[in-house]
């Protein structure tokens, strides 16, 4: 079904594969160089068209259009207005799908809209109102375009199957290209996905994805990696379908995607009235790639991504067939992430031998697509969902989607057999939206199912579980009214109806300022609004105390900092921290806010030891062991421990409450994406690494670490920090910060990226 490449591969003419140079050199008829070989890939194309340096190994990309959302683009504009923001230098759409029920928190989100707005007003940008289309569905229609690249403030942020490079980055990264900045990397990995056969009918984008991801992101295959979609499987594939596939590698941890482009992408751009937007995209004839990810999709089944990550992948055929020993499994992996706070079983939900699910969500980026929604209809056609617990919700990703379903009949047929269908709106993914009941089993299209991320809160005693599936199974599931059923083992007629894009409902509504900037227009703050508090610069020296340590193996943003209904807070710094780490170390906060009252007792000139009492035998130690000079120039602060941090969404929240509560840095075995510790970069967060086992730390939750002469350290480079666990004897231990670029060391020595700019 899927191979994983050990080595980098050749591919010639897009569709025959060698392992070697010399095999390459023999199929091709002549000498091969690999180097050259690698600047065929579409990926390389396209970043030296968008790089601003002369030197492709260090990138620095400027894009041609960026977009966010209601629960990122407050932030991000408050940082770029805190560091002189003038006028949007590029088109911005800022679209509304998170916070859109303005069902939370007074008038607290629609305020972030008119915000939003008046933004787009003054400094030249587009907004896209409330439930008119989902972020990625919207920039899919109106922006992408073959060769471009499109930034992104969400992780899934993916046009590849357009011909777009998309990158998903934390808000301090649209901060840089709103001021005139460039997107700072090293030249990515690139590794082909290599496509062979069709799809079994029944089979759906979700399906393909899953199983892909299943295969990679445990070994870290792609990470931080482009993944370039090639191969004969690829023209079997509609657009819809490819755009299922594409928006979940973000789900692999890939760096960004792109795909090859055929008379199937021109029809796309041709049917939303952009056929300007297309050009063919393809591979060298000779083309090395870093690595092969092979995938033979006739032999690619349905299949469902269990509690808790989307790559927790089995087969629906195996859990149909043995769901309490696969039950067992799920429930014996979930008890890491649980930390055993609640009783987690998953036994009740076999019902005469079958598994019972309690909800089905077809929604979002991921879900909501045209066909998705069309073979869901068609799978319920003369069928009903039911009458007991077992609930169907669809949410079309965009209004011109929900339109052309009207019109075609498949919302009728949907709501028929039971479903509700609803606006488009992200809320199910992240959990403000279809919340399932305690002990509640989810089946959705939708991107993710990490604990906690739908609305469960462990301290409460509440949990739920969702596993990730395709639409066509889900409405399977939903046709058998809630007994666990793949989409192939039912007889269904697919229509495969066309679909027609009626531009007019975005011209009605959607403002667009055409780049033109109005600087006579006020923005409009609400009183959740709050700017960002000040960040002191980097001391000389630190002293950390680490007030949560989680060994998980794997840490997400959403145990960082929870979504749900924390999201009502994104503008408002101070009032969202007080959530920081709060479904996974409730402690977490008032830790951090007593060392944060030292260091604010330092800032004012005072004894810190007279707002925190231990931090005077701890300044003691340091002044008897290294000398008076080494309490000079200090700063006081907190730390965490994670094994591997920062999975998930690109959301910089997670990384900017830690700062607002006095964090100075993380302390990790690795970082789960490069996002996340971008943003503890930008927000002036020290990275540290450790190579010390998570089992054997020689600290732990309450020490306090001093690490001399950190500024001395960024400034000259210095691949490896010394530190030291004070203790009645003070033990040495070394960190290190990873390969930071020049400009990173200054934001760090400034404090934050706010700092930097304000110079």
């Amino acid at each position: 079904m899927i191979k994983l490449y050990q080595e980098g591969v050749y591919l010639l003419n897009g569709t025959e594969i060698a392992t070697t140079g010399e095999e390459a050199a023999r199929q091709a008829g002549k000498a091969v160089c690999r180097e050259e070989a690698a600047k065929g890939t579409i990926a390389y194309q396209i970043l030296k068209a968008h790089n601003t340096s002369d030197n492709m190994e260090e990138l620095r990309i400027r894009f041609d259009e960026m977009a966010s959302h209601d629960i990122t683009f407050v932030g991000i504009i408050q940082t770029a207005r805190a560091s002189g923001l003038e006028r949007f230098p590029i088109p911005y759409v800022l679209t509304n799908c998170h916070n859109s029920l303005c069902a939370v928190g007074g008038t607290i989100n629609e305020d972030d809209h008119v915000f939003g707005l008046t933004c787009a007003k003054r400094y030249g940008g587009v907004y896209v109102p409330p439930h008119q289309a989902v972020i990625h569905q919207y920039a899919r229609e109106k922006m992408a375009a073959c060769g471009k690249m499109i930034l992104g403030s969400d992780s899934h942020t993916r046009y590849g199957a357009l011909g777009t490079m998309a990158v998903g980055e934390g808000g301090p990264e649209l901060v840089k290209q709103l001021l005139r900045k460039t997107y700072d990397i090293k030249m990515p990995q690139v590794v082909a996905v290599y496509l062979e056969g069709e799809p079994a009918r029944g089979v759906g984008p979700q399906d393909v994805a899953l199983a892909i991801i299943g295969a990679t992101f445990g070994n870290g295959y792609v990470n931080n990696k482009v993944m370039e979609f090639v191969g004969p499987g690829v023209g079997k594939l509609s657009a819809d379908f490819r755009i299922g596939i594409d928006v979940m590698t973000t789900e692999t941890t890939c760096l960004s995607s792109i795909w090859k482009t055929d008379e199937i992408i021109r029809e796309f751009y041709e049917i939303h009235g952009r056929e300007e937007a297309y050009r063919q995209l393809d591979c060298d004839p000779v083309t090395y790639y870093d690595g092969m990810v092979y995938v033979d999709l006739s032999r690619i089944k349905p299949m469902l991504a269990m509690p808790f990550h989307p790559s927790n992948v089995y087969t629906i055929e195996e859990v149909v067939r043995n769901p309490r020993e696969i039950l067992a499994e799920v429930e014996k992996k979930a008890k890491i992430s649980l930390d055993k706070e609640v009783d987690y079983s998953l036994q009740e939900k076999i019902v005469n031998g079958k598994l019972y699910v309690d909800q089905g969500i077809i929604a979002g980026c991921a879900g909501g697509g045209f066909e998705n929604i069309c073979a869901a209809a068609d799978i319920l056609k003369d069928r009903y969902t039911g009458a007991d617990e077992f609930g169907l919700s669809v949410y079309p990703a965009s209004t011109p989607i929900y339109t052309e379903l009207v019109k075609n009949g498949a919302i009728a047929t949907l709501m028929q057999a039971g479903a509700i269908v609803k606006t488009a709106f992200c809320g199910p993914c992240f959990g403000a939206g279809d919340t399932p009941a305690n002990n509640g089993f989810s089946i959705r299209h939708t991107t993710r199912n990490f604990p906690n991320r739908e609305g469960s809160k462990l301290q409460n005693g509440q949990i739920s579980s969702v596993a990730l599936m395709d639409a066509r199974s889900i409405a399977a599931t939903a046709a058998n009214q809630g007994y666990l059923t793949a989409a192939t083992d039912l007889d269904v007629e697919y229509r495969g109806v066309k679909y027609h894009f009626d531009s007019r409902i975005y011209d009605n509504r959607v403002f667009d300022s055409k780049g033109k900037a109005d600087d006579t227009v006020e923005i409009r703050f609400g009183p959740n609004i709050k700017d960002w508090p000040q960040m002191p610069a980097l001391p000389q020296n630190l002293l950390l105390k680490v007030v949560s340590e989680i060994h998980d193996p794997v840490t997400t943003t959403d145990e960082l900092i929870p979504s749900g209904e924390t999201s009502s807070y994104r503008s408002n710094p101070l009032r969202l921290a007080e959530f920081a780490l709060s479904r996974k170390d409730p402690a977490y906060v008032g830790r951090a806010k007593e060392v944060q009252l030292a260091q604010k007792a330092l800032e004012a000139g005072e004894d810190p030891a007279k707002a925190l009492e231990e931090v005077g035998p701890v300044l003691c130690r340091i002044r008897e062991t290294f000398g008076e000079d080494a309490a000079a120039d200090l700063g006081i602060g907190s730390t965490i421990f994670a094994v591997k941090p920062g999975d998930g969404s690109a959301r910089e929240q997670a990384a900017s409450c830690q700062k607002v509560l006095g964090g100075w840095a993380n302390i990790a075995n690795g970082y789960a994406t490069k996002r996340y510790r971008s943003n503890l970069i930008n927000w002036g967060m020290l990275p540290f690494l450790t190579e010390e086992s998570h089992e054997a730390l020689t600290f732990k939750n309450g020490d306090y670490l001093y690490i001399p002469d950190i500024r001395d350290c960024v400034r000259e480079k210095k691949e490896t920090v010394k530190g030291f666990v004070i203790g009645e004897a003070c033990r040495e231990i070394e960190l290190k910060l990873g390969e930071l670029t020049d400009t990173e060391r200054e934001i760090i020595q400034k404090g934050c990226l706010i700092n930097y700019y304000r110079g």
